[in-house]
């Protein structure tokens, strides 16, 4: 086989134009368009990332936000429950102050009624016993009653302290005899007679008429009271069944 050495180097040279050729027009714009789209894939890539780690970012701040949201939320029904329950005891509270204040007044109005009730029937007692004292007044003996009366007077008189019975004579004070009924002359002087001797000195004592005592003969002085008389006796019968019922 014989070699053309001419032909040979023409081929090479063609070889070496080509690749050349290739290099300048194909490779290196092929190669700097591979290069751009690397870049550019690299650049997308960065954006991604980016994006990516914004989009974290925002899903966490997100987190946070629900939380904070959810913590609100908690926080917002504890205090709705509060006051709710503050509500719930301040209306408890207001009941149990009304009731108090009916059961209260119920019972001011119970105890006024039977105040009421026993005032009338302690003014019916009374009126009661003052008309049977009268008509059983009315059926005795009128100067037997008396006397009885000025005997119960003067042993009352002679019962009062010295110093009280001293005093009734003094400084021209004037005693008050009152009786049911009127006394006659004679025996006004009879009686101040019996009187003055159970003071033991000789008192002025002016006589008057109140027929509510019913019976009897009271004295009044500056500093002394016999209360002598069924109205004063009735009185005191009535304050003992009073403090009894208590």
């Amino acid at each position: 086989m014989t070699i053309d050495w001419w032909t040979l180097g023409i081929q090479a040279v063609n070889v070496v134009i080509l690749i050349w050729l290739l290099a300048r027009f194909f490779w290196r714009p092929v190669a700097a368009m591979i290069e751009q789209r690397r870049a550019t894939a690299q650049q997308v890539l960065v954006e991604a990332e980016t994006k990516r780690s914004l989009a974290t970012d925002a899903l966490a701040e997100i987190e946070r936000t629900r939380a904070g949201f959810e913590t609100e939320r908690e926080a917002v029904i504890a205090a709705a429950q509060e006051a709710v329950e503050k509500a719930r005891m301040a209306l408890l509270a207001s009941a149990e102050k009304e009731v108090a204040a009916l059961k209260a007044s119920a019972r001011t109005a119970i105890e006024k009624e039977r105040d009421a009730a026993e005032a009338a029937w302690a003014e019916r007692a009374n009126a009661l016993a003052v008309e049977i004292a009268r008509r059983l007044v009315a059926r005795l003996d009128g100067p037997v009653v008396s006397a009885a009366f000025l005997d119960w007077l003067l042993q009352e008189i002679r019962l009062l302290p010295a110093p009280v019975r001293d005093a009734a004579a003094l400084n021209g004070a004037i005693l008050e005899a009152t009786s049911a009924a009127a006394i006659g002359s004679a025996d006004q002087e009879r009686y101040r007679t019996l009187i003055g001797e159970a003071f033991g000195s000789g008192p002025q004592i002016a006589f008057k008429v109140d027929p509510t005592l019913i019976a009897g003969l009271e004295l009044r002085g500056p500093h002394f009271v016999v209360a002598n008389s069924w109205r004063a006796d009735l009185a005191k019968i009535l304050a003992d069944l009073a403090h009894d019922k208590k």
